[in-house]
């Protein structure tokens, strides 16, 4: 990519950036549950999520979309391109960069932690792609895991906010299993695989390989926590009488 590209990338990822930003202002103006407001602590991460959620809605049915539209991409996960593909990195790059500065502007530095593990490794990874043009494709399969996010966010609202039917709460509950198998765990596994199999370990590949590892361990470990909350509570250790409203990770 030469240097007006990576200009227009740049200006991308920036515009991205304010627009997230604008849309923590407008969640800042939205009515709260009254299990919000009565907890100053919660505000935050009510904001923070609504602003998680309308990523997740827009990046995975974006993924979603251009995957199913120009699905030839799938043949070539290293240098297959599409503009599609490459604004998408460009938005959710400056989605994960906002959040990591509010993550941090607000001193929830502590307590979100593995956040911003993760951002840092999105972050460094999407940057790659959209400087080389490179393994855009396989940033797409991995976006598609905003799919799932929108349940999880979903169910994590809910639990904040002490919604009183416990039936939606149940139906999310396993919609949203489905989701982490579908969008979550089934490409991250092939991508995994894929990575393993057929990309050099060394440069870019390298460097995108250890990252994919690593979320792969992160992607287990949420995995293990969901199932104990949702559906093996009694497995569940330490979490009597814990105050988890400074945690952006609501697992409890």
């Amino acid at each position: 990519m030469g240097p007006g590209g990576r200009a227009t990338s740049a200006a991308l990822v920036g515009g991205s950036v304010a627009i997230f930003g604008a849309l923590r202002r407008l969640a800042l103006a939205l009515p709260r549950p009254a299990a919000v407001r009565s907890r100053p602590s919660r505000v935050w991460r009510w904001r923070n999520l609504l602003v998680s959620f309308a990523h997740s809605v827009l990046a995975g049915l974006w993924a979603l979309f251009s995957l199913w539209h120009s699905p030839e991409l799938l043949s070539d996960i290293q240098d297959g391109y599409s503009v599609s593909g490459h604004l998408l990195v460009c938005f959710s790059s400056g989605y994960f960069i906002h959040d990591t500065l509010d993550i941090i502007f607000n001193h929830q530095s502590r307590s979100s932690w593995e956040y911003l593990v993760h951002h840092a490794m999105a972050i460094s990874a999407f940057v790659s792609l959209i400087i080389t043009g490179r393994f855009l494709v396989a940033a797409m399969l991995l976006l598609l895991v905003e799919v799932s996010n929108i349940f999880l966010t979903v169910r994590m609202l809910m639990k904040m906010s002490n919604v009183p039917s416990p039936a939606l709460y149940e139906a999310n509950k396993y919609i949203n299993l489905v989701m982490y198998f579908a969008f979550r765990l089934a490409p991250q596994a092939y991508l995994t695989w894929y990575f393993l199999r057929y990309v050099e370990v060394q440069g870019q590949g390298a460097f995108l390989t250890a990252n994919l590892l690593l979320l792969d361990a992160m992607i287990l470990m949420y995995f293990s926590r969901l199932l104990r909350s949702d559906f093996f509570p009694s497995l569940r250790k330490g979490s009597a009488g814990r105050d988890v409203d400074g945690e952006k990770f609501l697992i409890d």
